[in-house]
């Protein structure tokens, strides 16, 4: 905040007040309720989320190891946090006004392919362990 008066110039910030340190219980009901907001608001989380389930439904029925369980719940996770991302992104987008949306919509491309991304590697993740598995299964 700059300070205007004949004492002091016009460039010279005043001293911020120390801000109030939010307890942790309060850090993660924020978290909470933005999880939240990212799952209700946007259907193509739902798209995302029914996938996770079969992707869970599947390591079950083929007897997935642990390692193999880690690195579906990582691919299954970073899809669902790129999916949040592009919310918050989108949901940033919609409170601007037209001149500032018009200079700023590469962001939602971005945020979109973010979750593309995302979700390439997670199918490339679950393609190397189902594969196995089914190999294994079959006994080759």
């Amino acid at each position: 905040m700059l300070i205007h008066s004949p004492m002091q110039p016009a460039d010279v910030e005043a001293p911020e007040a120390p801000r109030k340190r939010r307890p942790w219980r309060g850090k993660f009901r924020d978290a909470l309720r933005g999880l939240k907001w990212g799952i209700r608001g946007h259907s193509s989380f739902a798209v995302h989320f029914f996938f996770a389930v079969l992707v869970t439904i599947a390591g079950v029925v083929l007897g997935c190891e642990l390692v193999e369980w880690c690195l579906l719940v990582f691919a299954v996770g970073l899809v669902l946090t790129a999916e949040l991302f592009n919310s918050a992104v989108e949901t940033l987008f919609r409170g601007l006004d037209a001149q500032t949306k018009e200079r700023s919509w590469q962001a939602l491309d971005i945020a979109a392919g973010a979750v593309l991304m995302a979700s390439f590697i997670a199918v490339v993740i679950g393609a190397a362990v189902f594969v196995r598995r089914l190999l294994v299964l079959w006994g080759w």
